[in-house]
């Protein structure tokens, strides 16, 4: 039977690395390392960590062996358009889980659960109300940094990242970890709409360990219950009726007062259009006429082409999960856990970081 250090040895070992060599990359002692390999010592808590961090897998994984679902799925993916979503959802989940061990766990504050005895719509509908309550007592708001309110309120990771063409974004739900990830685009409207679809993943309880959503406007995203029920809380979500309603009364039912609408929500003209159909807010005519605007010209109509290229160009910016880089700060600074977790999910190398540190420390 295959123990933690038979586990360790043979990942040095793929690594192409030595004892002695390793023991010095994770500043630990040689001697301390190869009796521990021989099942003489028994590792220390951060000993795991610092193993699991520099061969990249997880500390349960060290002990149990058993490989997560993730991981399973990131090692299938190679290749397809899911492949870097996976790795990088992998990663975090990775990194959180270690985290979690040395007592820095993620806390998840979901609303309680909906009644499945109504149709999928109402069933999203009614979460995204639920939802929107939770955030009203919050003083929190969908409309502004998403991200940040998600994070705040709910205790959910979210990150942005460049996923490559084809991949809107994905949801992780595993005992330990609870993250959102979209890809870093152009087109805010469609990045909050897919964070939002994710979110109801989440709260709804879908597809325990990851939820892939390649494209969340296409077909395929309109059909099965997990995916109606997503994209109803979405709109519900980013589109709340009472809010809705009291902006196309004061911005009128014309093209340019819906077009204001629709970038003051930061959502799609075609999103808004089905919000308000379904609402009975407008006619099949006008919601053709919006449906036929782009997001870029609505924003023109409405006079805000300066805040939609801001938007634009902050969408694609690079976004870590601000919790799991909060956490790992927090560990590094009590002596847990080295800087590179810091560093690898703020995205810089550690020998750039304490540089820019060091200086920002002498100005």
């Amino acid at each position: 039977m295959e123990t933690t250090g038979d586990r360790v040895r043979r990942l040095i070992d793929e690594a192409g690395s030595t004892q002695r060599a390793f023991a010095e990359q994770i500043a630990i002692e040689q001697s301390k390392l190869s009796k521990s390999l021989s099942g003489m010592r028994r590792f220390t808590s951060l000993e795991l960590a610092l193993i699991a961090e520099a061969l990249h897998v997880t500390v349960d994984w060290l002990l149990t062996g058993q490989e997560p679902e993730l991981a399973t799925a990131a090692r299938r993916s190679a290749g397809s358009s899911a492949e870097t979503a996976l790795r990088l959802a992998r990663q975090y989940a990775t990194q959180r889980t270690n985290l979690t061990r040395l007592g820095y766990p993620q806390k998840p504050n979901l609303p309680g659960p909906v009644s499945r005895s109504t149709t999928w719509i109402q069933q999203g509908e009614a979460l995204a109300s639920a939802t929107t309550a939770m955030l009203d007592s919050m003083g929190l708001s969908t409309v502004g940094d998403l991200p940040k309110v998600i994070e705040e309120a709910f205790g959910i990771d979210v990150a942005i990242e460049q996923l490559g063409t084809g991949f809107d974004g994905l949801a992780v739900s595993t005992e330990t970890t609870k993250l959102i990830l979209v890809d870093a685009t152009s087109i805010t409207a469609r990045q909050r709409f897919t964070i939002a679809h994710e979110l109801g993943h989440l709260l709804s309880g879908d597809d325990q360990a990851i939820h892939e959503d390649a494209d969340i406007y296409s077909s395929a995203s309109k059909k099965g219950e997990g995916e109606v029920r997503a994209n109803a809380f979405a709109a519900a979500l980013l589109m709340p009726e009472r809010l809705v309603r009291s902006m196309v009364a004061e911005q009128g039912s014309s093209l340019e007062g819906l077009s204001s609408v629709a970038q003051a929500l930061s959502v799609s003209p075609t999103a808004l259009a089905y919000r308000l159909e379904n609402l009975r807010v407008i006619d099949a005519g006008l919601r053709s006429a919006l449906m036929a605007t782009t997001s870029k010209a609505a924003a023109m109509k409405a006079g805000r082409a300066t805040e939609f290229a801001a938007a634009s160009a902050a969408s694609m910016q690079r976004r870590p999960p601000g919790l799991l880089l909060a956490d790992a700060l927090a560990a590094y600074e009590a002596g847990q856990s080295t800087l590179r977790v810091f560093a690898e999910i703020l995205g810089v190398d550690t020998q750039t970081l304490r540089r820019e540190w060091a200086e920002g420390e002498g100005r």
